[in-house]
């Protein structure tokens, strides 16, 4: 799987692009400001239907335009499947392989991918709900349907806090009690499997990028040895008076250890940002070998706050596993891969392919 051809119209500084890309390696390269990253923001929007830097839709659209619109190809083998996404003051509008009533989830099946950014390391320094969503990606693309139980799960809790604020008495708070109970419990099992799938990975990625052992542990969001419908009764009060559920797998963490140290207390974001790499590609790798094909990879800026022999590393980590890797950096820095990748030169806002 790759994605061989790549338009957008009117993305942030971004009026009009067209790309074709290898199924290997491609460089985008030009000066700060001048629309790297808003390229890899397009491309990842095409997958993801949402921003991977939190923007909103009016932050999207260029300036004086109304909407905003990306499009592309990707290449399954057999067949081209294309991708199509309008956003702007009608609203969003998916087109995944012909169906004009496409949704996110069929655009992140069509087109899996993972991006490496300068952020990255908040996946290991910042909250929680980022590496829920961590473990929920790699579900998502592994474990037959873990989205709709998600999904029921979400609502559920949903349903369980407008009972709460209502004052939480009654068969309408045991009933979603009794729902989130079954539902969560599925959540927490799938998301500990998940831990057993990529722990090894991130193991051999940590080794590699960092030279030290890295460990991974999963907790639950909710006491140790008691059940999600034990928690939930013997939170029950101090819910009523939160008017919110304290206690389920919305509340969930990854704990990551680094040379046996607690990894949020890593004075070094070089380090954060290297062992946040070895996650992303530890899931980029059982994704790929669970889905039997490449995905996506898109790197912003992968050189910062990094040296150069770590540079060096993260880089032949990426290689190994054989993804289609779309990067960005200031100067066409060739050597970042052991072969030429396909070069693009971006200046203020135009893209043109560069020898």
């Amino acid at each position: 799987m790759s994605l061989s051809s790549f338009q957008c119209t009117n993305f942030r500084c971004l009026e009009s692009v067209a790309l074709e890309f290898s199924p290997s390696q491609n460089l985008v390269y030009g000066a700060n400001a001048s629309g790297k990253t808003s390229i890899l923001e397009a491309i990842a929007y095409l997958g993801r239907a949402r921003s991977f830097r939190g923007a909103g839709t009016r932050e999207l659209v260029r300036h004086g335009a109304e909407e905003l619109v990306v499009f592309g190809k990707v290449d399954m083998g057999s067949r081209q499947v294309p991708l199509g996404i309008r956003n702007g003051k009608q609203g969003l509008e998916v087109h995944a392989d012909g169906e004009k009533s496409g949704s996110a989830a069929q655009l992140a099946e069509a087109l899996p991918l993972q991006v490496i950014d300068p952020d990255v390391h908040d996946l290991v320094a910042g909250g929680p709900e980022r590496r829920r969503r961590y473990l929920d990606w790699i579900a998502f693309h592994v474990e037959p349907g873990y989205l709709e139980r998600w999904r029921r799960c979400r609502r559920a809790l949903k349903q369980r806090n407008a009972a709460l604020r209502e004052g939480g008495q009654g068969q309408a708070l045991k009933g979603w009690d009794e729902e989130l109970a079954g539902l969560g419990e599925e959540i927490d099992k799938a998301r500990r499997r998940m831990i057993e799938v990529v722990a090894p990975a991130i193991e051999d990625f940590g080794a590699g990028l960092l030279g030290s052992a890295v460990g991974i542990e999963y907790l639950a969001g909710w006491s140790a040895g008691k059940s999600l419908a034990e928690a939930l009764a013997a939170s029950k009060e101090r819910d009523r008076q939160l008017a919110s559920t304290q206690c389920g797998p919305h509340r969930a963490d990854v704990r990551l250890q680094y040379n046996e140290r607690r990894a949020r207390k890593l004075v070094s974001r070089g380090q954060q940002k290297l062992l946040a790499c070895a996650l992303v590609l530890a899931a980029t790798e059982v994704v790929q070998i669970h889905l039997e094909k490449p995905l996506l990879l898109l790197l912003d800026d992968p050189a910062a706050e990094l040296d150069r022999d770590s540079v060096a590393r993260l880089m032949a980590a990426v290689e190994v596993l054989g993804s289609q890797v779309v990067a960005t950096t200031l100067d066409p820095e060739k050597a970042l891969f052991s072969e030429i990748p396909a070069l693009f030169h971006v200046e203020h806002g135009t893209v043109q392919r560069a020898e």
